[in-house]
């Protein structure tokens, strides 16, 4: 009866769950901000060397 007490006051997995889903979401913020900074450069880049 203790160690099933135990088990489910044990939350050090959700706490696991939700760093890695901190840790996702800044992943997915990071990628997408170098995605569209990415496009940006491509773009400046091509019209420097069109006006070259």
């Amino acid at each position: 009866m203790k160690t099933l007490k135990h088990f489910l006051s044990d939350e050090s997995g959700a706490t696991a769950i939700e760093y890695g889903l901190i840790a996702t979401l800044i992943a997915v913020a990071i990628i997408t901000s170098v995605t569209l900074l990415g496009n940006n450069l491509n773009a400046q880049f091509s019209a420097i060397a069109n006006a070259i």
